[in-house]
């Protein structure tokens, strides 16, 4: 898409985002406009805008796109009249994931920082004067919200794990409650409607994968932690906001802390499929001598981790990718010393709710005494007794004109005498005390009465 300067001057915002942050640079008085203002990674548009905001991003951060940062979205353009500077700016806002915060400024900005989204919208929380609070550039908000996640984007979302969506869906929450919070000062307070409206915006949440007990243990934590830390049972937006933003830290602490109790188990010859954010960290951590990475059709993401982790320095291990179908010859032939998967919800009686392929995976392991262990955060626990398996795009199996019924299952159901442990960010539990974690999390859900 190339832009046309006849409608307006077009230029490119891009936010990075990190464990739920985004990152602000301020401009420096080597900039023509806006000097002192903070936001995203930007920069004239004089071609194709695709290209230009990866360009911005090399040349002001020092990150790399397609290594150290990922393309997630981009957005409607935002229109901005600016009538002190006589100008029209066509702002084209795009969404990227950064794989850390070492950020190396070009002259254009002196300072970065990185803050929640809702700090957009009223400063900086430690600001102590409205002299000190945080002046954007126009309309950083609107940009943002043209590629912030929602509820359609996480329903539609075929590439992350539930982990990743279950911190998506809290940003949501979050994000809401902020722009709530900040409407007050136009239109007063009103917790009960602000109650209201989140309550169904959780509501929906809860419901767009139904797969991913995660997402809805998080969802409910934070929405209950709202209701316990209200005066006067006078629950509003404030209450929602700092309890989504608590149960963001608490989510992304909880994964990295389940990983580091797996990386202690990760030596000799380890097979996994699927994409699980947290199996990942936990290989980068651990120790293998070799791994196998079945491909995990038909997204193949499994071919994605396996390049992810042949690029990481750190991992000094030989990557082998395989097919699903091959998946049980391998273990039966190589000397493998356990199978690591990732689960989108471990089930009441222990089994475990994941990629399909993982269930064959299991069952060939078992039958060649290879111990499988599955990586999740308690929270990955469902209190429901069933769970609604998701079906895939019949497309991808079969897009031929021929009169045929195609399945294609997302998820799989493995036993749980199949599963050796499950190693969370309490270290690993036994079947029973899947019980007791069902129990807690059931607490939870009173929210909604």
């Amino acid at each position: 898409m190339c832009a046309d300067a006849s409608d307006g001057t077009h230029v490119v915002t891009a936010f990075l985002r990190h464990r739920g942050d985004v990152l602000l640079l301020r401009r420096s008085d080597a900039v023509g406009t806006y000097q002192g203002r903070w936001g995203g990674v930007s920069g004239f548009a004089e071609g194709d805008p695709d290209e230009q905001v990866r360009t911005e991003i090399r040349e002001e951060t020092g990150l790399e796109p397609g290594d150290s940062v990922s393309f997630v979205r981009s957005g409607r353009p935002v229109t901005v009249d600016d009538p002190d500077l006589g100008r029209e700016w066509i702002v084209h806002p795009y969404l990227f994931d950064a794989a850390h915060r070492e950020v190396d400024l070009s002259e254009e900005h002196d300072a970065f920082e990185w803050v929640s989204p809702t700090e957009l919208l009223g400063g900086f929380e430690e600001t102590e004067s409205d002299e000190d609070a945080l002046e954007t550039v126009p309309e950083l908000w609107s940009a943002y919200e043209r590629v912030a996640p929602t509820v359609r984007s996480i329903a539609a979302d075929d590439e992350h794990g539930a982990a990743a969506l279950s911190v998506r869906a809290l940003e949501v929450v979050r994000d809401r409650a902020g722009l709530l919070v900040a409407e007050r000062a136009e239109y007063g307070d009103d917790p009960e409607g602000e109650w209201d409206e989140l309550a169904a915006l959780a509501g929906r949440l809860l419901e767009a994968r139904p797969a991913m007990a995660v997402l809805r243990n998080r969802v409910n934590r934070a929405m209950a932690d709202a209701g316990e830390h209200a005066a006067d049972d006078a629950i509003g937006a404030p209450e929602v906001l700092d309890a989504a933003s608590a149960g963001l830290d608490r989510a992304i602490l909880a994964d990295s802390d389940a990983a580091a109790a797996a990386a202690d188990r990760l030596e000799g010859t380890i097979l996994t499929l699927s994409r699980s954010g947290t199996v990942l960290e936990a290989l980068r951590e651990g120790e293998p001598s070799r791994l196998f990475v079945a491909e995990s059709r038909p997204e193949r993401e499994g071919v994605t981790v396996a390049e992810e982790l042949a690029g990481d320095e750190s991992l000094e291990c030989p990557i082998t990718v395989h097919t699903d179908a091959a998946a049980a010859h391998l273990l039966s032939r190589e000397a493998i010393d356990r199978v690591v998967v990732g689960a989108d919800t471990i089930r009441h009686d222990g089994s475990v709710v994941n990629k399909t392929g993982t269930r064959g995976v299991a069952l060939a392991a078992t039958r060649e005494g290879i111990p499988v262990s599955v990586v999740a955060a308690t929270d990955k626990v469902s209190t429901r007794e069933e769970v609604n398996l998701e079906s895939g795009d019949r497309s991808a199996v079969y897009d031929g004109e021929a009169s045929l019924d195609v399945a294609n299952p997302t998820f799989d159901v493995t036993p749980a005498d199949c599963v050796e442990e499950y190693v969370t960010e309490r270290g690993a539990l036994e079947d029973e005390d899947v019980g007791d974690v069902v129990a807690q999390l059931r607490e939870l859900e009173d929210w909604r009465e």
